[in-house]
């Protein structure tokens, strides 16, 4: 019971502690600890940073992130502004190359395209997650699977051996199977889980599928 409420507790410390969040209406459980957030937001942006933060804290193993993003009245955008607010910062941001499409529906971003790499579709989405009005970003891009599975599997664990964040014993390994990455074997900490699966999405991959264990 008493590890519990540290977690717990602790969880609710990060959460006051980060200036990015308001955290007045976020309530935290905490069971063998997986952390869940309930409760609400103001904005996108800290929908995001409620769950990174709750992530930082140690002996989170896991977090189910339930918020609901409720927007000050001001904040509001109609579908149409919003859609042409996200297409327009989609096309300014470098990172992101054409083919990609936002489309909103009562502040649900929806991402549409196909682009080449994992760190491209990622990029998408934090091009519009800052957007005033967005209440959640769903990301339906393609990855364009055309590269050599052996040098895919091969890169991507040279990666993994070369982060300073992985420990040499974590036993992380990542297996290539129909362009999907699956990540196996055990981390201490989410910074070095963040850091494993930053390795993956860095490959030319469909997806990236997250079975790693944290021990905390």
């Amino acid at each position: 019971m008493g590890k519990t409420k540290d977690v717990r507790a602790a969880v609710e410390a990060e959460l006051g502690f980060d200036p990015r969040i308001d955290a007045m209406n976020i309530t935290v459980r905490n069971i063998n600890e997986e952390v869940a957030l309930n409760g609400a937001v103001p904005s996108y942006p800290q929908y995001l940073e409620a769950a990174a933060a709750a992530r930082r804290v140690t002996g989170v193993t896991s977090v189910h992130n339930h918020l609901e993003v409720v927007l000050p009245p001001g904040d509001f955008r109609d579908d149409a502004m919003l859609t042409t607010a996200a297409n327009v910062a989609l096309e300014r941001n470098i990172t992101v190359p054409e083919g990609v499409e936002a489309t909103a529906y009562d502040g649900d971003l929806t991402l549409t395209g196909t682009l080449a790499y994992g760190t491209q579709r990622a990029a998408a989405e934090s091009a519009v997650a800052g957007l005033t009005g967005v209440r959640h970003v769903t990301d339906d891009i393609d990855i364009s699977y055309d590269a050599d599975p052996v040098d895919v599997d091969l890169h991507v664990q040279e990666a993994l051996e070369r982060s300073a964040l992985i420990p040499d014993d974590s036993g992380v390994k990542a297996d290539l199977k129909e362009g999907v990455i699956t990540l196996t074997g055990h981390v201490r900490t989410w910074a070095e889980h963040d850091a494993v699966v930053g390795a993956a999405r860095m490959a030319r991959v469909i997806d990236v599928r997250d079975e790693l264990h944290i021990t905390g």
